[in-house]
Parts: structure tokens; C-alpha cells; sequence
């Protein structure tokens, strides 16, 4: 099997770091293996502590008069008297934490292996996860016997099975138990001979340890040629040929009655009654497709890497210089990977900051393992649609029609203001609110940031009904907040949003006393400008593809385009520097993780090095003097931020350097990413995936570029726009890119052999590739063929 297609390792898993990650989008299991002991830490996606509440609930202080108290926090700021500004927006736009929750572990399932023999006899150990199926497995031998156990996270059954088969299994003794996390968790065995447990999401460091959603599981066995019997709350199971462990999982999480108990023995049911092999092929026809979608291939087929186990493999990857270019194409499938197991078109709720695991450390932190709304949830999406994924994005739709709803209430609540908001992150439920501080909590823009997916989608689709069903009306409503709580300044004639944080960063001022003070809040940072840009200007495109005759988009169009009129530019400060703020403050933190105005650049069409040649220089600036701080908060977003900035500045170099370090010296041997300690609280290495989502978004930026420049105009293709030298031989099959359009290209010897698009929209193109440039329109199913010097071949 392909390196670029395997996680494989010859020592056991005993912790988290180790573990395989199962999911189907729902469920989630992370495998640990030994020959004694196959053990499955098991998670599901709406299993959280806390509860709902009421918007504003949580304020320290909720205003008579919000919008009042609004506007005369506002004028602090445009006075520039920042102390009085903090002192209005602590009391009232911070909130109580109250019963906010975070996703908990279920509990693990453990499996003892007896009378197998000697465990130091054992020959042969591997374990792998095989990416293209969705499977993990074990294989070793014990004095000439081949043992073999094999797991997998059914999403058309779903059911997670387990496996157990080999040469021979007679003597051999399974036993399997369930083991809780809190002491609501019980577990017995019921007098049909099934293992049932019963758990409840209690924790008291985000909420009051007493309320959180319930859930209901079942373990059962089946075998081939033995016996299922029981033993204080366990399953002991023996067999000649084969043993089949099921188990199946479901919450009250959103059902205010009883009826979601019925799904999970109803699931159990029906899993029952098929055999290991059709439960396994039922996975792999639903499973493969997606994942077969697209692919790429980096580096020579004959790689020497192939055998080498993952984690030496990583542990090597450094020393080498990152020389070994199938290492990041595994690392790209391994995100597709994780998108699939992690969420699919049918999943109550979109990846958490954990994605559908958990590692049961960052839920016991200040963090909470929730939905981070200032870059965390965001990149968990980054590469979705260059994967072919966009029907995976629709828990991440439904959840934002859901934020938008509750954002409503927080909007009036907070601001006096119509439409909606949300802030630095949420729950489950929808929370909205500011967060506990307004060091961080007072991010306003952090539901328009995740409501952005919705352009994103359309821009890779050109699906007009999908924007005027799903985008322009969750859209629509942040566009009414943000121009009705905006102020003008009365100096220059600009919008301002704020105060507003740039996502956990801080400044300094010069008080009037000549004193230095630390600020968080300011008017206008500059990540809010750019999402409020790219928000009207989609709307403002969208008032003028409405076929609807209720309204009158003339008036809209025009407030759209006033609006954006009347934003603030970007600027460069005295350093040459994007600055990230309105005013070219000093940094108190030059060392910080977030690079949150380089959006512009990374994420947005608003900067780039043709069109913006200036702005995009003093982004460069920005990057170089962070990364060259000794004291750089490096943790894996950032790494991937460098990465996707580089890539987007054509530095295939340093953006390949900033992917290699993730991957070597930011992910776990099994490959997740992490945040490391002494960063933001961690006192260790916290498991935090959107690292393996934004590195192989910047894998797919290196290769192929798309941007919009202006909606309705053409797209810009860009071809291995930031191609290294490592990576001199390649092929991309299958990319989806901005336009409606399909990429499968090949590369040898760092030079473009050819390149053809396949259209499922109509529009028109731009395409780049070195000094060659080629234009054209097209419809959809049309396919267009070029060669290395662009030009067009039958």
C-alpha cells in the first residue's frame, strides 16, 4: 500500500498521542493496541456539559439601553480615552461563563485479551490505519499463531465494530468492558446478554457539574463457532474462528422526550443481523467514494519511505531538511481523512476544536474543548472545498442558521442593534454572547468569520440557489448588524466597527498622563475590516442577482456600496508592516500566535501580490518580523498561518519549511497537531486539529491558487504558484478550485507537463503559470485542456 495512503507503526498505542482516530461523523473512537489489550476512547459529537441559556444571560451588567451605552463606549475609543472604554465594555459586554459546557468524552471500551499465550513471544507487531478504507488493524504472531483484530466506524450502520480473527482462536478469551468518566456513568448487562451503559456530560469547570446531555450505548458480540457469556458488567467471549464486537451510541442532545433511546437498540438491531463482512462492505461503498473524489501524489512512486513506520518516519522528517515529499502528501489525505470520519452531510453539529475526538485535557482547561470562533473552528474548514467536500460543509450551514438565530437575541441584547452577532466562540446550543474578558471576548467578528465558509461556498460553486437559499439570508442578517452598530467617525467619514478585539492580541497607548497602558479593544482592527468588506460585497453581488420582486435591492445595493466606500483602507505602518490595527500602534505582544489581519492575503482576495504588489510586501513584512521572534508563540496554527501566507506570496520555500515544522515538530506520531505548553494556559502538548486542516489547505495553495477578485468577474487559477524544489514531480487529480471548476494536473522536474479543468458552472477564467497566461469562457461540462505553455489542446 501506498505511503501516502497508511499510518503504520510496529509498537503498541497506549495513550492519546498514539491512538488511531475512527469516526462517522458522529461517533468517534481512538484505537489503542497491544496484544493484551485493545482499548477504544470513545466520543460523540453533541455529548456536552451545560445547557442552554437565554442571550445575555451571562452579562456582568445588561444595559436599560444598549445601543446608548453602545454608542457612548464608541466615543471613548474615538477620543481615544481607552481606559473609560475598557471600564464601559467590562461592565457590560462581558459575560458569566454560567453552564457553557464543553464536548466531554463518553468513556472507553476496554478489551482484555487472555490465553493467547505468552506475550513475550510476540513476533511481528504492526498496527496501521489505513486511510483510503477507513480501517484500523493489528497483526502479530505469538509462537507461529497470526492474531489479527480489525476496527472501523460504520456511518451506514453506525456502529463502531472490532474484529477479532486468525489462524486459530480456540483458547483465546475476550473480555470487554466499558469504563465511564464521571460517577453518573453505570453500566450492567441486561438479560438479553448485552453489555448497556448509560452516561451523562457533567464536568465543573465550564458549568455547574449537574447539568449536560445524557446518552444510552450498547455493547454486544457475536462469533464464529463459540460462545458470548458474562462476568461482573463484562462480555467474556470466546471463538475457534472469528469474534464480532458491535457497539452503538446515541444522545438526548436537541430531543426533549424519550424517543432517542429507541435509535441506538434499533441500530444495534440491525448491525446484529449482518455479518462482519457485509457490515464492512456496506463501509467501504459509502466511504470510498468521498474519499476517492481527488488525490494527489508528491515525489517518486519508488519512495524508500514506504516501510518505514509513521512515527519514525516524523522523527526523522526534521533531520532530512523535510526531504521527503510523500510525507506532506500523506499529511494532505490524512485531512481528508479526518474530514470524512469527522463529519458528513447527516451530522448534528460541524468539528469542534477537537474535530469529533477528544483527548479529555483540553475540556479540563480554561479553553474548553467548543467551537473557537477566532480561527480554530474557521480552519478546521480551510481545505473542505479543495477536497471536493462541499456536501460535508451542510452541519457547518445548519449550525450557522442556528448561530445566526440565537445571534439575533445576543445582538439586541448587547449592542440594541438588529440582525446578528456572535463573538469569540460558542456551544452546541448556539451561544452568542461575549465571551468572559474583553481581551478575547470582545471579538465581534467571529460569526461573520465562520458565516465567511457561506462565501467561500458559493465562490467554489456559483450555485445561485444555494445563495439565495442558505447564504444571502444568514448573510443578509450580519450585514444589518454590522451597518446598524458601526459608527462614523466624525474626523475622517469612516465606518468603525468596535470596540472590537484583534482576535487575543494587545497594544499600547500613550495616555495623556505620558504613561504606557495595554489595550485590547480598539475601533476598526483590521480582521474586522476585511470580513465586513468581503461581507458587503457579497451582498451587495447577491441584491444584484435577486430575481425576487418583494424588495427594493436598488436601496440595498446602494447602503452595500456606500458602505464599503466608507470603510477604512488598509494601511502600512512606520515598521513597512500590515497593520493590525486602525492606528499603527505599538505591538505589546510582536511575538503573538494570531496573525489574524493577514487574512486579507490568506483567506481573502482583498490582498494579493498582483493586484496589491504594496500591501502584499508589508504583509511579508508582518510574517518575517513575528517569525523572527526567539520568543514566538509557535504553535500549529500559526505554523499553518505562515504556511498559507507564504504560499499565497509564491515563497514555496518558506511556506514548505512552515508545513514540514508542523508536521515534524507540531504533530503527535500519530499525526494530530498540537498546541504546545506554556501558550494561551496549555501546561502540555493539547491536542488541537485544525493544524492538519490548515496544513493541507497550504498544500493545496502551493499547488493551485484560485481567488475571485470581484464576484461576477472571472477567476483567477494560479499553477504551482509555490512549488519547492523537493517536490519536483507530482500529480493532482481531482482538485476542486473557485469557479465551479475541477484541476488534474502533472508536474515533472518542477515543470507544468499539462492541466485540464473540468466546469460545472459558467463563467470565465484566468489561468497563470509563469510568464504564460491564458483566458477563457465557459459552461458547464465543458473541459479544457492545456499544455506547459498554456496553450490549448484538443
Amino acid at each position: 500500500m501506498s505511503s501516502e495512503h497508511r499510518l503504520h507503526y510496529t509498537t503498541p498505542s497506549t495513550t492519546f498521542p498514539t491512538s488511531l482516530p475512527l469516526g462517522n461523523g458522529r461517533f468517534a473512537a481512538s484505537v489503542l493496541s497491544s496484544p493484551a489489550k485493545e482499548s477504544f476512547i470513545l466520543n460523540e459529537v453533541s455529548f456536552w456539559s451545560g445547557k442552554r441559556e437565554k442571550a445575555g444571560e451571562g452579562l456582568a451588567e445588561r444595559p436599560t439601553d444598549p445601543k446608548a451605552e453602545l454608542r457612548e463606549t464608541q466615543k471613548c475609543y474615538l477620543n481615544g480615552d481607552y481606559a473609560q472604554g475598557k471600564k464601559r465594555a467590562e461592565k457590560y459586554l462581558e459575560s458569566k461563563k454560567n453552564n457553557f459546557g464543553t464536548n466531554l468524552g463518553v468513556g472507553t471500551l476496554d478489551i482484555a485479551v487472555n490465553g493467547q499465550g505468552s506475550i513475550d513471544q510476540v513476533r511481528g507487531f504492526e498496527r496501521e490505519l489505513r486511510l483510503d478504507e477507513a480501517v484500523a488493524e493489528t497483526r502479530y504472531t505469538i509462537n507461529g499463531r497470526q492474531f489479527k483484530r480489525r476496527s472501523f466506524l460504520s456511518h451506514p450502520s453506525q456502529v463502531l465494530v472490532v474484529q477479532f480473527d486468525g489462524d486459530d482462536l480456540r483458547g483465546l478469551e475476550v473480555m470487554v468492558g466499558v469504563q465511564g468518566e464521571n460517577e453518573a456513568f453505570t453500566s450492567k448487562i441486561t438479560d438479553y446478554g448485552k453489555l448497556e451503559f448509560n452516561a451523562q456530560a457533567l464536568e465543573s469547570v465550564h458549568s455547574d457539574g449537574t447539568c449536560g446531555v445524557k446518552g444510552y450505548g450498547i455493547v454486544t458480540a457475536t462469533v464464529d463457532e463459540g460462545k458470548v457469556e458474562h462476568r461482573d458488567a463484562k462480555l467474556v467471549v470466546s471463538a475457534k474462528k472469528s469474534i464480532t464486537i458491535l457497539v452503538a451510541f446515541n444522545t438526548d442532545y436537541s430531543e426533549p422526550n424519550d424517543e432517542w433511546r429507541k435509535r441506538t437498540p434499533l441500530q444495534m438491531e440491525a448491525a446484529f443481523k449482518l455479518s462482519a463482512a457485509d457490515l464492512l462492505k456496506a463501509h467501504l461503498e459509502d466511504y470510498q467514494p468521498l474519499y476517492n473524489r481527488m488525490s494527489i501524489s508528491l515525489g517518486s512512486k519508488s519512495s524508500t519511505t514506504t516501510n518505514i513506520p509513521t512515527d519514525q518516519r516524523r522523527q526523522n522528517f526534521e533531520s532530512s531538511g523535510y526531504a521527503d515529499p510523500s510525507m506532506f502528501a500523506l499529511y494532505f489525505h490524512y485531512a481528508r481523512y479526518l474530514t470524512i470520519a469527522g463529519t458528513r452531510h447527516d451530522s448534528p453539529l460541524p468539528l469542534h476544536l477537537q474535530g469529533l475526538w477528544n483527548d479529555g485535557e483540553a475540556c479540563k482547561m480554561g479553553w474548553s474543548c467548543d467551537y473557537h470562533l477566532d480561527i480554530n473552528t474557521q480552519m478546521n474548514y480551510f481545505a473542505i472545498l479543495n477536497g471536493g467536500f462541499s456536501d460535508l460543509m451542510q452541519p457547518l450551514v445548519n449550525y450557522l442558521i442556528k448561530l445566526a438565530t440565537s445571534g439575533q437575541h445576543a445582538a439586541r441584547v448587547c449592542y440594541g442593534s438588529e440582525g446578528w452577532v456572535a463573538h469569540v466562540f460558542s456551544n452546541v446550543w448556539g451561544f452568542a454572547d461575549p465571551g468572559w474578558e474583553v481581551s478575547y471576548g470582545l471579538n465581534v467578528t467571529g460569526g461573520l468569520w465562520m458565516a465567511n465558509h457561506l462565501i467561500e461556498m458559493f465562490e467554489y460553486s456559483l450555485d445561485e440557489a444555494f445563495m439565495d437559499s442558505y447564504a444571502r439570508p444568514v448573510l443578509a442578517g450580519a450585514s444589518k448588524f454590522f451597518l446598524d452598530y458601526m459608527i462614523e467617525d466624525p474626523k475622517t467619514g469612516r465606518l468603525l466597527t468596535g470596540p472590537s478585539v484583534s482576535p487575543e492580541n494587545s497594544f499600547f497607548i500613550v495616555n495623556e498622563n505620558g504613561e504606557r497602558e495595554e489595550h485590547y479593544a480598539a475601533l476598526a482592527p483590521t480582521l474586522d475590516v476585511v470580513l465586513v468588506r468581503d461581507l458587503l460585497a457579497f451582498c451587495e453581488y447577491a441584491a444584484t442577482k435577486s430575481n425576487s420582486g418583494k424588495f427594493n435591492w436598488e436601496d440595498d445595493i446602494r447602503l452595500y456600496r456606500e458602505a464599503q466606500e466608507k470603510l477604512p483602507p488598509f494601511q502600512i505602518g512606520k515598521n513597512g508592516q500590515l497593520q493590525e490595527w486602525l492606528h499603527d500602534f505599538e505591538e505589546a505582544q510582536p511575538y503573538h500566535r494570531h496573525l489574524s489581519h493577514t487574512m486579507a492575503l490568506c483567506r481573502s482576495a482583498l490582498i494579493s501580490a498582483r493586484h496589491q504588489p504594496d500591501l502584499a510586501e508589508a504583509a511579508r513584512v508582518t510574517l518575517e518580523r513575528r517569525q523572527g521572534r526567539d520568543d514566538l508563540e509557535d504553535i500549529e496554527f500559526t505554523a499553518a498561518l505562515f504556511a498559507l501566507n507564504y504560499a499565497r506570496l509564491g515563497d514555496a520555500e518558506k511556506a514548505v519549511a512552515q508545513i514540514g515544522h508542523l508536521v515534524g515538530e507540531l504533530s503527535f506520531d500519530n499525526l494530530l497537531s498540537y498546541s504546545k505548553p506554556g501558550v494561551a494556559g496549555a501546561e502540555k502538548n493539547i491536542f488541537v486539529i485544525d493544524g492538519n486542516f490548515g496544513g493541507a489547505a497550504a498544500i493545496s495553495e502551493m499547488l493551485i491558487r484560485s481567488i475571485i477578485p470581484r464576484l461576477g468577474g472571472p477567476v483567477e487559477v494560479d499553477l504551482l504558484p509555490a512549488l519547492p524544489a523537493a517536490w519536483s514531480e507530482g500529480t493532482v487529480d481531482g482538485m476542486r478550485i473557485r469557479g465551479g471548476l475541477e484541476a488534474h494536473f502533472e508536474w515533472h522536474d518542477g515543470k507544468l507537463d499539462d492541466v485540464t479543468f473540468k466546469a460545472s458552472a459558467a463563467s470565465s477564467l484566468t489561468v497563470y503559470y509563469g510568464e504564460h497566461r491564458f483566458e477563457a469562457k465557459y459552461q458547464p461540462g465543458d473541459v479544457i485542456k492545456l499544455g506547459p505553455s498554456l496553450q490549448l489542446q484538443n
